[in-house]
């Protein structure tokens, strides 16, 4: 099938079977985590420090770019996973102990977030050596595929467990989860590559890296549409236990209900592009997507029936995918292989080190005013970007080939 075509790579193949299981884990922690705070602590605006402890260490990314481009880059991921599996240990025996406390949390979110600054160029970068250029676009998409199957999955599971059974067997499942991706990159086998860059300093690359995204016009504005969008468009996701909490009047199953129904919609989206293969006119329909966050989010900031609510981010989770999917595959087509790991450390650092401001601001603004109201803020905000790229820079971003 075309949706799948990825999967006649053997190395893709082990890799999206790894990844898929472990990534499961990692959103039942992040459901857990998220609604564990708010029992804590009753405020939106902690909500927001958790986002931004794990957002800040994405400065890192830059440098994780260098190392990506430098070194193997399966043994950089093993490296990660195997810290990331052993935070996600330390939290369970914390919350089994009952020692757990608010600032334990944000301490193990910004360390979750130093290792994720040096795993995620090299998860950005990898894709290409497990298939060949040709069936990029497709792994791209299947990426985003197992990544929100995930997301759709382990909420659901995170939000009936946290009910049942209390968040340490979240995050204690969340650390066996790691055991998966680890022993399919161990199994994975990728022809040795010649080092490279070893006689530049890293400033040298990293300047390299820099420089090379903010001269190509394409790889600019979809930087910019990426650290835009993650911070009025993807900010909500902060509110969401508070928002289950205060508006619905729910509780950790209803957290865990919607975080799964906007892993649907990404997951729906991912697939669609996955169907869709090296299709033209990109650029039309990441505009389609772009549009589609600021619809989301009125809508959004006035429902108060949770069936509603769902819809809306299911609708939410597929433009999120239409757009974040089709910039990386945009992206990867236009960057030559040695700069590859430094220029997508940039990309990352786009939206991952958007993710704690938009954390901060939606959060402050919903201590502040209240949750609905901080939406509707983001949502006008959003819309008058969007509105900018369409009539100054969609021909840029305008891709038929």
């Amino acid at each position: 099938m075309k949706v799948f075509a990825a999967f006649r790579f053997r190395n893709y193949r082990l890799w999206f079977v790894g990844q898929l299981a472990s990534l499961i884990g990692t959103w039942m922690q992040v459901t857990a985590q998220g609604y564990l705070v708010f029992e804590l602590t009753h405020s939106p605006v902690f909500l927001g420090y958790v986002g931004f402890a794990s957002g800040v260490p994405s400065l890192l990314t830059l440098v994780g770019g260098v190392v990506s481009d430098r070194f193997p880059r399966k043994t950089i991921l093993i490296i990660t996973q195997v810290v990331m599996m052993l935070l996600a240990f330390i939290l369970a025996l914390l919350t089994f102990t009952g020692t757990i406390n608010s600032w334990h949390i944000v301490v193990m979110a910004f360390a979750l977030g130093i290792a994720n600054a040096f795993d995620a160029p090299a998860r950005q970068s990898i894709v290409i050596d497990f298939v060949d250029r040709g069936h990029l676009t497709n792994a791209i998409a299947l990426n985003s595929t197992m990544f929100n199957a995930a997301r759709a999955i382990g909420p659901a599971i995170a939000g009936i467990a946290y009910s049942q059974l209390g968040a340490a067997w979240c995050f204690l499942l969340n650390g066996f989860s790691f055991l998966a991706v680890i022993l399919a990159l161990t199994m994975i086998r990728i022809p040795k590559q010649k080092e490279k860059l070893a006689h530049l300093s890293a400033y040298t690359d990293i300047k390299e890296g820099i420089l090379f995204s903010f001269r190509n016009p394409l790889i600019r504005i979809l930087l910019l549409i990426i650290f835009v969008s993650s911070v009025f468009g993807l900010g909500y996701i902060t509110l969401l236990p508070a928002w289950a909490v205060n508006i619905l009047k729910g509780d950790a199953t209803t957290v865990g209900f919607m975080q799964a129904s906007q892993g649907l919609g990404s997951l729906a989206g991912a697939l669609t592009i996955a169907a869709l293969g090296d299709f033209r006119f990109k650029g039309k329909f990441f505009m389609i997507g772009l549009f589609s966050f600021p619809c989301m989010l009125f809508f959004f900031s006035y429902v108060r029936w949770l069936p509603l609510v769902l819809v809306g981010l299911f609708i939410g989770g597929f433009g999120f995918m239409i757009v974040f999917n089709l910039a990386n595959a945009m992206l990867q087509m236009v960057i030559p292989n040695e700069l590859r790991g430094r220029v997508m450390s940039v990309y990352t650092l786009g939206f991952l080190g958007a993710l704690p401001v938009g954390a901060i601001f939606i959060g402050a603004l919903a201590e502040y005013t209240s949750e609905p109201t901080s939406i509707f803020i983001s949502a006008s905000l959003m819309s008058i970007f969007v509105l900018w790229i369409w009539i100054f820079h969609s021909q840029t971003i305008n891709m038929e080939k």
